[in-house]
């Protein structure tokens, strides 16, 4: 078995309105066996704050769940929006348009560092990423994954946060997704309405976004290695995972006393989504019946599942995700002693077997549909939740 890795410059008109109607490249990486026949099309896509090939390919031990898919027989794609990753940062690069609260915490950090006189303004004081232009480059991905491979559909995998990508997107086009597995999947059940068929623009929003200044009038948010959460794998690999898809990034940050050289931080866009929630998931019937579903999430998982006090678009629950998709195709597992991050984490086996079994029989250890605790004996319970 030989597994031969590519990597794509996907040709894509930008939507985002940072830089609307410019050509830009995606980046995509794809991952094949090179003595696989005509093997099913995978597209994985990232969550909010980590990008593609950390979360997917990540260089330790047996940890790359593309690579496993890859040797299960699949041809693996993994792309990055817009804002992420190896793909285009539009407005990213300018540290004035980092969050003004991490302007203060960054200001004796940053090299080069604009910021050491204090905190600057925004040069582009918005959001970055939307909605309409996420979904917009995960069709353009698509379609040349359709048309490379000469494939009807793609069988969609994403973690976290790509759930406002790729739910709306297979509720849209349908006939170009095979299936849909979700991983920790954020959904906020009482989130942003769009206008329309409810994936509209919200009515009275002007893209891009600015106000609030605090919230909405910068691009980019930034982590520091310092406390940064990688599970069982050790930080150091996981973040040098994370500075290899950034350029620019990698070159900022404090010094490594170790190497001095500078550690990095990890950039991540601010984007503004809707059209993910309790009311768009059930239209047309789709999910769960033309699109089957697969769920899997940590009972430690504090991200994804938030108290139900918080804001609308703060609350966030897997279990109303569930049960909000109206067909019998859909199959949720809860499983036991794991968190956001169950691909760094010490079930990721469980994670890579299970995305296995769905690709290959639609089914999880015999499992077609129904909600299901998987106990730290590896025993399955049926679920307390809806």
């Amino acid at each position: 078995m030989t597994i031969l890795t590519t990597d794509h410059a996907v040709p894509h008109t930008s939507t985002e309105p940072a830089n609307t109607g410019q050509s830009v490249n995606l980046f995509v990486r794809e991952l094949v066996d090179t003595d696989a026949e005509e093997p099913e099309v995978v597209l994985m896509l990232h969550g909010r704050t980590v990008s593609g090939l950390p979360t997917f390919d990540l260089q330790y031990g047996d940890y790359s769940w593309a690579r496993d898919l890859a040797g299960a027989g699949y041809d693996v794609f993994i792309m990055d929006l817009q804002g992420a990753g190896k793909s285009p940062r539009p407005k990213m690069d300018d540290p004035c348009n980092i969050s003004p609260a991490q302007q203060q915490q960054l200001q004796s950090i940053l090299v080069p560092n604009p910021l050491e006189n204090g905190p600057c303004s925004p040069s582009y004081p918005h959001q970055l990423g939307n909605s309409q232009s996420n979904w917009d480059e995960v069709d353009t991905v698509v379609d040349y994954i359709i048309g490379l491979r000469r494939r009807q559909h793609v069988a969609l995998i994403g973690h976290s946060a790509a759930a406002f990508a790729f739910g709306p997107y297979a509720l849209q086009h349908p006939e170009k997704v095979a299936s849909l597995f979700l991983s920790a999947p954020v959904f906020p059940p009482r989130g942003r309405k769009g206008t329309g068929d409810g994936f509209g623009v919200p009515a009275g929003v002007t893209l891009p976004v600015s106000s609030p200044a605090g919230t909405y009038g910068f691009p980019t948010n930034v982590i520091v290695k310092e406390g940064f959460p990688s599970g069982e794998v050790p930080v150091d690999v996981a973040w040098k995972a994370m500075m290899e898809s950034d350029d620019l990034g990698s070159t900022w940050g404090p010094t490594d006393p170790a190497t001095g050289q500078p550690e990095g931080v990890s950039r991540w866009r601010f984007p503004y989504w809707w059209g993910w929630n309790s009311t768009t998931a059930p239209l047309h019937g789709t999910l769960g019946r033309r699109v089957p579903v697969f769920i899997v999430y940590g009972d430690l998982d504090t991200t994804a599942n938030t108290p139900e006090s918080s804001p609308d678009v703060l609350y966030f629950s897997v279990p109303a995700l569930y049960a909000a998709i109206p067909g019998p195709r859909k199959l949720m597992i809860r499983v036991a002693g794991t968190g956001h991050q169950m691909n760094w984490e010490s079930q990721y086996k469980v994670l890579h077997e299970m995305s296995r079994q769905w690709l290959k029989n639609r089914t999880v250890d015999g499992f077609e549909e129904g909600s299901y605790f998987l106990d730290e004996n590896g025993v399955y319970h049926p679920a307390t939740e809806p």
